[in-house]
């Protein structure tokens, strides 16, 4: 596996859902959970989605807002970093998660302004839907 064609990528699964991923001499830490057909993977503060279809096809859907502010499974807020109308910067963490004993930050895929946060702390969230929205 490589990254913009040149540097050679390890990956190691550390357990729980999180690998250690390493680009060159980069090192980061992803979380991967799988929901029905979908893989939900979260490096870097962005969300993808690996769908399976049939049992030899494999989509990337890619990361879009809406996914990059959404629970991968279901998990239980357990901070709320923003309100409606704050200016927010790509990779400001906006809610943080708990879920199968991992926390896990939501952070702002582009700067931007909330418009609205869709949960209150302590409640359970479900996959998929978004938790903030940005104008």
């Amino acid at each position: 596996m490589s990254e913009g064609g040149s540097a050679a990528t390890q990956l190691e699964a550390l357990g729980n859902g999180r690998f250690a991923v390493r680009v060159a001499e980069r090192g980061r830490v992803a979380y991967a959970v799988t929901y029905g057909s979908d893989t939900w993977v979260w490096v870097d503060g962005n969300a993808y989605i690996v769908s399976t279809k049939g049992t030899d096809e494999r989509v990337v859907r890619g990361r879009t807002d809406d996914m990059a502010m959404a629970a991968p499974m279901p998990a239980t807020v357990r901070a709320i970093s923003v309100s409606t109308g704050q200016t927010v910067t790509t990779g400001d963490v906006l809610i943080v998660l708990e879920a199968m004993k991992m926390e896990l930050a939501i952070k702002a895929p582009r700067d931007g302004i909330v418009r609205a946060v869709h949960c209150a702390l302590g409640e359970l969230v479900q996959p998929g839907l978004p938790l903030v929205e940005l104008d």
